[in-house]
């Protein structure tokens, strides 16, 4: 009918990081980005890396909420995809089916994504692996989606506990997935100077051999 509501709606324009922030946030540890914001801004811990040796990644966020059972809107980000982007796409934790698997996981590569993240399942870790695409997820099943949306493309979304934003920057690895939001990047990063001096400190001291700290007493 002539007043069905579109399928996909897509968010214009589409807010993205700039690349010398995300550059600048390349490589550092989740923890570390944690403690520059202050204590928080990881997922829920069930989001993990699918394939462990893959689970190294940075990039300005392009989320989609594709729903329950469906991935019509991650194919529909594919078109918005910029090259180094994180595709962060929302289920509402719905974990009956898996929400991708490689030969989509293949397209998003090939789009020039960085990394997938979702707080629901994918299927076919084996072809996942030969992607060599970051992929984090809540599990893992066989069970297949549809793809008939309705869904959103740009929109915030809610994953893992985290309100995720386009533009917002999301960093994974072997601990977990961290995102910070779009206002907080240059205080994230002009902190982090403290926070790498004050765990270098640290580390070399517990390497001396320190076995207490003040605040142990």
């Amino acid at each position: 009918m002539i007043d069905d509501a579109p399928k996909i709606q897509i968010d214009q324009p589409l807010r993205r990081a700039r690349a010398e922030q995300v550059a600048a946030l390349t490589g550092v540890p989740t923890g570390f980005l944690v403690d520059a914001l202050g204590g928080a801004g990881a997922l829920d811990y069930r989001i993990k890396p699918v394939v462990p040796e893959q689970a190294t990644f940075c990039g300005s966020a392009l989320v989609c909420n594709a729903g329950p059972a469906d991935n019509l809107a991650i194919f529909a980000a594919l078109d918005s995809l910029q090259s180094g982007e994180v595709i962060v796409a929302a289920t509402g934790s719905h974990v009956a089916c898996a929400v991708t698997g490689d030969l989509l996981l293949g397209m998003a590569r090939n789009s020039g994504a960085v990394a997938f993240v979702t707080d629901g399942c994918v299927r076919d870790v084996p072809g996942i692996r030969q992607v060599g695409l970051p992929c984090f997820a809540a599990g893992v099943t066989p069970n297949s989606p549809a793809r008939t949306g309705p869904g959103t493309v740009g929109f915030p979304v809610v994953v893992g506990g985290v309100t995720v934003a386009n533009g917002d920057i999301v960093a994974g690895d072997q601990d977990g997935v961290v995102v910070v939001p779009y206002e907080r990047i240059d205080a994230c990063i002009e902190r982090l100077v403290r926070v790498r001096a004050a765990e270098a400190e640290l580390d070399a001291k517990v390497k001396a051999g320190l076995k207490s700290t003040p605040w142990n007493h």
